[in-house]
C-alpha cells in the first residue's frame, strides 16, 4: 500500500517538501540523535528507553538480601520419594515404612502444600508452609526445620576447637 502514496511523487524533485531549500538540516526532524529528550521528544525518549528514571521506576532490593527461594510441593515429593529411594539418592533413607528426606542438603529451601501425601515422611528443610506441615503430620510424618548455614558453621568451629 505504501507504493501508491509514493507513486505520485515520481519525477518530483522535492516529493512534496516545498522548495529545494527545505528539509536540509536536522532542524526539520527536531535535532540529531537523542536531542530533545527532556523537551519536544520527551515521549519518544521514554518509549525508546533513553530517558533515565522514567521506565525503570521503583526500588531494587540489594543482592545480599534478594535471593531466590527454591521450593518443592509435598505432592511432588510424595510421588517421587519411592523412585528416588530405589535409585539410591543420597538424601533419602528409609526406616520401616518411614522415608527420611533431607531437602536442606540439596538446596531446597521451602516445602509447599500442593498435592496429596500418602506416605509417612520425615522431611528436613528450612521452611514449611502451614498446609504442607499439616498434610505431612496428618499421615504420621514429621517436619524438621533445619536452621540456616550459620549454625552449621558454628558447629564446625566447635568441632575444630575440640
Amino acid at each position: 500500500m505504501g507504493h501508491i502514496r509514493t507513486k505520485k511523487y515520481r519525477g518530483s524533485r522535492t516529493c512534496g517538501g516545498g522548495t529545494h531549500k527545505n528539509r536540509r538540516g536536522a532542524g526539520n526532524r527536531g535535532g540529531r540523535g537523542r536531542a530533545g529528550g527532556n523537551a519536544h521528544h520527551f515521549i519518544r525518549a521514554m518509549r525508546e528507553g533513553y530517558r533515565p528514571g522514567y521506565i525503570y521506576k521503583g526500588f531494587t532490593r540489594p543482592a545480599a538480601v534478594d535471593h531466590p527461594v527454591f521450593i518443592v510441593n509435598v505432592g511432588e515429593l510424595d510421588e517421587l520419594v519411592d523412585f528416588l529411594f530405589e535409585n539410591e539418592a543420597e538424601y533419602i533413607t528409609k526406616d520401616g515404612d518411614t522415608f527420611t528426606v533431607d531437602l536442606y542438603s540439596i538446596g531446597i529451601d521451602k516445602v509447599l502444600g500442593s498435592g496429596r501425601v500418602t506416605k509417612k515422611m520425615v522431611v528436613k528443610a528450612e521452611m514449611f508452609s502451614a498446609s504442607a506441615r499439616a498434610k505431612i503430620e496428618a499421615v504420621g510424618g514429621e517436619c524438621e526445620e533445619v536452621t540456616d548455614f550459620e549454625d552449621d558453621f558454628e558447629e564446625e568451629e566447635a568441632e575444630d576447637d575440640a
